[in-house]
């Protein structure tokens, strides 16, 4: 059926070839009258050299095409048949293979890059360089200030995001504590968890307090593009004051202000789990 259609159509543009030939033929004998024997040179040039192009590109195809018939009239065996197809198969495999190949590449080319976290952290906090965040619900495994009386922990989940934001903005951890060993347990911890060694953070910009306005003292003085925290009220309150304020919160709250952004967890915040 696709052979007997391809027929026709080479069939029509025959016809067509030999209609244009007769209407050229004919143009040009008027032509020639009126042309000296340069031109006519020239113009003979220019036919010889699209008649040859045309058989050029025209001589592949039509060796396929006669392939078929040559293998058809030839007697051959079954077994000469099938060695035939034999050596005839792996130049078809390997034109399988070298087009997944530039299918792959092409893929590979057109696939979107995954943004890198340090992306991710500049991208979330809207290009902000100064942060202030709490440690207690956020940084630390403890919820209260009464717990880091008996032990600290740094939440391992959050350490390469916080490194991350360590290297691109100027962090100032905050908390609220009931005595000085709180103060300890919590340096200690931080320092154990390489957050002094491996990010850019120093023991002065881990700040201590024994109220909770005297928190919000702390991030109104430094005035942060950001400011971390677990209070609601906290948040609430500084919502007038700060850029953008992020609330840690299991329960996920309605947001407050247009500037108050919530997440579960910090790693959550910037996509980590």
């Amino acid at each position: 059926m696709a052979e007997s259609s391809k027929d026709e159509l080479l069939q029509m543009i025959k016809r067509f070839g030999a209609y244009l030939t007769v209407k050229i033929s004919s143009f040009f004998s008027t032509v020639f009258q009126n042309l000296d024997s340069r031109s006519v040179g020239a113009i003979a040039g220019l036919a010889i050299a699209i008649v040859f192009s045309w058989r050029l590109l025209r001589s592949p195809s039509t060796a396929q095409r006669r392939q078929p018939k040559r293998l058809g009239t030839r007697p051959s065996s079954s077994g000469s048949d099938s060695h035939a197809n034999t050596a005839s198969a792996p130049s078809g495999v390997a034109s399988t293979l070298e087009d997944s190949k530039a299918q792959n590449v092409v893929d590979d080319f057109f696939q979107p890059v995954k943004p890198t976290l340090g992306q991710i952290v500049r991208q979330k906090l809207c290009e902000g360089r100064k942060v202030t965040c709490r440690l207690v619900g956020v940084i630390l495994e403890e919820t209260s200030p009464e717990e880091l009386q008996k032990q600290a922990t740094v939440r391992s989940s959050v350490l390469e995001v916080l490194l991350e934001i360590t290297k691109y903005c100027d962090l100032y951890l905050m908390e609220r504590v009931v005595d000085d060993e709180s103060e300890k347990r919590v340096l200690l911890a931080l320092g154990d968890a390489g957050i002094f060694t491996s990010g850019g953070l120093i023991k002065d910009k881990v700040l201590f307090c024994s109220t909770e306005n005297g928190r919000m003292s702390f991030v109104r003085q430094l005035e942060p593009d950001w400011h971390i925290d677990t209070n609601p009220e906290i948040i609430s309150q500084l919502a007038r004051f700060i850029k953008y304020q992020l609330h840690i919160s299991p329960s996920r709250p309605e947001r407050t202000a247009a500037n108050v952004f919530s997440a579960s967890s910090l790693e959550q915040f910037f996509g980590c789990m």
